[in-house]
């Protein structure tokens, strides 16, 4: 199972992590954060995020995903993409963080290929009068409690318009 770690501007990464935890019930084994604030130290942020590296990667690797490519935190994730078993993804989203979750059991390549497709699936346009859809139906085809509940039952904000409807 891959281990996930979450490099971005603070607070993101602890906000990514809790919506984690609040959408499982709790939080996975294996996912750590590095919140990068405006003083840190970028060199002591890589020596950081090497450490977490180690500490959560798995036999299939470890996952990490950024905010901004480009922006101080995605450089130092950058810097992990040379370790080996260490794929590094910029963007990061709460679809894409549920799909990489679901997924972590995959080999590295299909985990990526998963975070991806769910970064890009779970940005929708909501428009008023259109079919409801559960939003862990569009954001993840991992099946979660979320996943298998009927959308009649959700609140109003768990809905959301599919892609081509």
């Amino acid at each position: 199972m891959a281990g996930i770690l979450i490099i971005a501007h603070a607070p993101f990464a602890t906000a990514l992590r809790e919506c984690v935890a609040h959408i499982y019930g709790g939080l996975p084994a294996r996912i750590g954060v590095i919140d990068v604030l405006p003083d840190s130290d970028p060199a002591q942020v890589v020596a950081q995020a090497n450490a977490e590296i180690d500490r959560l990667r798995e036999e299939n690797g470890a996952l990490v995903l950024t905010d901004m490519f480009g922006a101080t935190p995605s450089n130092i994730a950058g810097r992990l993409a040379t370790l080996p078993q260490v794929r590094v993804l910029a963007g990061v989203n709460l679809p894409m963080l549920v799909r990489a979750v679901c997924y972590r059991a995959t080999p590295l390549d299909t985990l990526v290929d998963k975070a991806l497709a769910g970064a890009t699936k779970g940005v929708q346009e909501i428009v008023p009068g259109a079919p409801a859809v559960c939003a862990a139906a569009v954001a993840s085809d991992c099946l979660t409690e979320a996943a298998v509940t009927p959308c009649a039952a959700l609140p109003d904000n768990e809905i959301v318009k599919p892609a081509g409807a």
